[in-house]
């Protein structure tokens, strides 16, 4: 018995536990929609730099490779604009974009993809969670588009891109328009006038006021919101009826 338990090294409970359940490399290939023939490539956009000894080592990490892969997907997604909205203004487009290739945008993508897993983190920045803070998986989306690039070039970054990120360009988070200026364009839309706001009242004390501002359109009803200036309220008017319309959903627009 004594023997038997010489035999049998002590393991820590738990310790085994990340190699465990940590998916096949292979896996994350197959979510991204490219097999790295570049291993040492691959390997270099998934090392954070905490993992790395010395300054002397930051290029093994993804830095780099996210400074190239935000360029490619920025030109990727503004590709992809183009084609699919022929008819949209410089300015629709740009709002557009900006949401499509926020940080946050880009962390969502890293964890469809299933990446925290497999990237190779400092111990104290794995202890504090790195691999589910937004700023490093929003990060590693970049340097992994960056590196498909180096990989095999543009078309198949671009298919990388398309494969992730068209179902958002049709279903954009954010308001890609202010709500006066929104109410604007609607108004003109229909042949009506340009919308008329009024102060209805002011409130409070002359350091902290609260302005009640009506929104008037013809042949409709006006629609009021409160605000701590002018302009604010008047944002909140316009988009007291643009819920009201039908126009924007209060989910879409929170």
């Amino acid at each position: 018995m004594a023997l038997e338990r010489a035999l049998v090294p002590f393991v820590p409970a738990g310790s085994l536990m990340p190699r465990l359940i940590k998916p096949p490399i292979a896996d994350l290939e197959k979510a991204i929609g490219h097999e790295f023939q570049d291993r040492v490539l691959f390997a270099r956009a998934l090392t954070h730099v905490s993992a790395v000894a010395s300054d002397a080592a930051r290029s093994e990490t993804y830095q780099r490779l996210e400074f190239l892969g935000d360029r490619v997907l920025g030109l990727a997604v503004s590709d992809m604009l183009c084609s699919t909205f022929p008819e949209a203004a410089e300015g629709e487009l740009s709002r557009r974009l900006a949401d499509l290739v926020r940080k946050e945008s880009c962390a969502e993508v890293s964890i469809e993809w299933g990446v925290g897993p497999h990237l190779k983190l400092g111990d104290g920045e794995a202890q504090t969670g790195g691999r589910k803070k937004t700023a490093i998986l929003g990060d590693v989306c970049e340097a992994l588009i960056g590196a498909v690039f180096l990989d095999a070039g543009y078309d198949k970054a671009r298919e990388t891109v398309a494969k992730a990120w068209t179902a958002r360009m049709h279903a954009p988070r954010r308001p890609l328009r202010d709500p006066k200026t929104a109410l604007q364009e609607w108004a003109q839309a229909r042949g009506k006038a340009t919308p008329v706001y009024r102060e209805v009242s002011r409130s409070g004390p002359a350091h902290a006021p609260v302005f009640m501002i009506s929104v008037e359109l013809e042949d409709m009803d006006p629609a009021e919101a409160s605000g701590a200036s002018k302009r604010i309220a008047e944002q909140s008017a316009a988009q007291v009826f643009l819920i009201r319309e039908g126009v924007w959903t209060e989910k879409a627009n929170a």
